[in-house]
């Protein structure tokens, strides 16, 4: 038969390299990365965004060469290693600058400068010129051009930045005309007065519940099964409790008339939080009784999830891991993408004279090579992480006596897949890669699309968006399947695909029974998460009442919650994943027959004749 595997899985019997060339062409495009990165470095251009540079083309403590049309350039900035603007209030936030003239100075001035004298006497006694490179000292008073080669009188106090030498004012009075806006809104607005005053008052319950969620999170992904059918229940009672309560107190008139419009702010948040919790807990209730039998049978998978995270507790500290390489890996990037902005050309603006560096038209490839770079190194990644926790969880199943684990697992399966596995990773990834980028692109066109009259256009992108994303959705988690295969069998990525898949289809009625109900009984997971803390919210804030609005505290907590529970839940998907993956392996090989022994653990067992009774 086509569908029939042509091998049999050896569970952790051999070790062995898989996808060699692909990881030696991993390794050469992360050498080409780092060439992206010397080249800035080698030209001046990092040394232009560190050091900064003028109006003219001179790089701030370096001696330049002269730039052909530009008469203030090639001058010796050895001593003038700061960058000074003539105007440092002129913000440009569209474009994210300052519309100011730079200039190299040695010294910025530390006391406010009230006129052309004080910049004179500046000068002369710091040697730091304050105008323009053409203008001397002496002629700071009388010259007829200083008010456009001489700062803006005042001149602010300002001192360096760390690390990078530019002279940033230090009063933010500089800045008034978008702080006096901002006030004046906020001023206007009572409501938003109100509700930035609940946050400021409630700082410290706010960041007391950020930790509590990153506590309860483990606690109630091990739990679903008491918890999502008994906390919805008890968390609407109580906060329609708190409604009536808060509904009695606002009616006995015995606040004041600030803390009057604070309890009807919040009178309105429970209500509005008790009718959404009350929707929330029928639609639940009603899904849970016309899907009892798939809801429990997945539930009981993710009983089996629950112990291996108690035998392998250093999975919940995975997305913390990955989240901070992706993080390193993203300042990295960006700081190189700063760099090959300050990289290029010089050339010189006509209407302005001030001077831009460009890149050479050939050379542009390079920020493209540098984003593929970006989405390619991502994916990786996060492809280790899934190896990682594919390895740890396939050596748990398949270890009969469950006291022979090793001392650390997770070690070990990194170790593991640093050895044999980074081909298979980077092959995988790549694939990601390759339509990620054309989603992003057609992405990108649709949204410069939106206002224009081509709506067939328009559409036919967004359908093709669509499929690309379903596409991706696909091979990334047939990509998580293959590397699972690939953690039992150490096969390369487009044998441990198609083995991986095989088994799927195999079992694709059990697949569609964890699937379907899974994502749902998961995202019931994050909701629960973000319910419990947000209940612990409203208990809290129940002592400030008077003077604290409970609606911004609460989301931004909720959010936080929310991000917390996607980041463990995602965790315990793989890992439910992988053993699913795991179980059919084993029960296609083996009977329970002397020889024959199921890996699986009893609990597994029940999930196995529970479903086998559903058919």
């Amino acid at each position: 038969m086509p569908w029939q595997s042509k091998r049999e899985w050896k569970p952790l019997e051999e070790h062995s390299c898989t996808d060699i060339p692909w990881l030696i062409i991993f390794t050469l495009f992360c050498i080409g990365m780092a060439c992206i990165c010397g080249y800035p470095i080698a030209t001046g251009g990092a040394a232009r965004l560190v050091f900064g540079y003028d109006s003219y083309g001179n790089t701030c403590g370096k001696n330049n060469t002269k730039i052909e049309g530009v008469p203030l350039s090639g001058r010796d900035m050895t001593e003038n290693k700061f960058v000074f603007f003539l105007d440092p209030c002129n913000l440009d936030l569209i474009n994210r600058k300052i519309k100011s003239i730079a200039l190299c100075v040695s010294k910025c001035p530390s006391t406010e400068l009230m006129t052309y004298f004080d910049l004179k006497q500046f000068a002369l006694n710091n040697g730091s010129n304050l105008c323009t490179y053409d203008l001397t000292p002496t002629r700071y008073t009388s010259s007829s051009e200083k008010s456009t080669k001489c700062p803006k009188l005042p001149v602010p106090p300002s001192k360096s930045v760390l690390l990078f030498r530019r002279c940033i004012p230090t009063d933010i009075s500089c800045y008034t005309q978008f702080a006096k806006a901002f006030m004046t809104f906020v001023s206007d607005n009572t409501v938003l007065q109100r509700v930035i005053s609940g946050v400021m008052a409630s700082k410290e319950i706010i960041i007391g519940l950020c930790i509590l969620a990153l506590g309860i999170t483990p606690a109630c992904s091990m739990r679903f099964a008491f918890m999502i059918s008994a906390a919805p229940l008890r968390g609407t009672g109580v906060l329609w409790w708190f409604y009536v309560d808060h509904r009695k107190a606002l009616n006995s008139n015995t606040t004041s008339v600030f803390g009057k419009e604070v309890a009807s702010d919040n009178v309105k948040a429970l209500l509005f939080y008790a009718i959404g919790a009350t929707i929330f807990t029928v639609v639940l209730l009603l899904v849970m009784f016309f899907m009892r039998k798939r809801v429990a049978l997945t539930i009981s998978l993710f009983h089996v999830a629950g112990k291996v995270f108690i035998h392998l507790p250093l999975l919940v500290l995975q997305p913390f891991w990955t989240f901070l390489c992706l993080i390193l890996f993203w300042i990295y990037w960006i700081g190189v993408l700063l760099f090959l902005g300050t990289t290029g050309t010089p050339v010189k603006n006509n209407s302005t004279g001030v001077v831009g560096y460009e890149m050479p038209g050939p050379l542009q490839f390079l920020v493209w090579y540098h984003v593929v770079g970006l989405i390619w190194i991502s994916e990786f990644i996060l492809a280790f992480q899934q190896m990682t926790i594919a390895g740890a969880v396939v050596t748990y199943y398949f270890t009969r006596n469950k006291s022979q684990i090793p001392a650390t697992p997770i070690i070990s399966s990194m170790a593991r897949t640093i050895r044999y596995h980074l081909g298979t990773l980077a092959k995988g990834s790549f694939i990601i890669t390759l339509v990620k980028i054309p989603r992003l692109i057609l992405t990108y066109i649709h949204s410069q699309l939106k206002g224009k009259e081509n709506a067939c256009a328009r559409c036919m992108v967004k359908a093709c968006v669509c499929c690309l994303w379903c596409l991706e959705k696909c091979l990334a988690y047939l990509n998580q399947n293959a590397y699972t295969a690939t953690a039992i069998n150490s096969t390369s990525f487009c044998t441990s695909a198609r083995e991986a898949f095989l088994i799927l289809v195999e079992n694709a009625l059990r697949v569609a029974a964890i699937n379907t109900v899974g994502d749902f009984v998961l995202f019931l997971g994050k909701i629960l998460i973000v319910s419990c803390t947000a209940f612990a919210g409203v208990l809290a804030l129940n002592y400030q009442r008077d003077y604290t609005v409970w609606v911004l505290p609460l989301l931004i907590v909720c959010v936080f919650a929310f991000l917390v529970a996607h980041c463990f839940l995602s965790v315990f998907e793989n890992v439910v994943d992988v053993l699913f993956l795991c179980f059919a392996v084993d029960t296609k090989y083996n009977d329970g027959s002397p020889g024959r022994e199921y890996y699986m653990d009893k609990a597994l067992m029940s999930f196995f004749i529970l479903f086998e009774n559903m058919k």
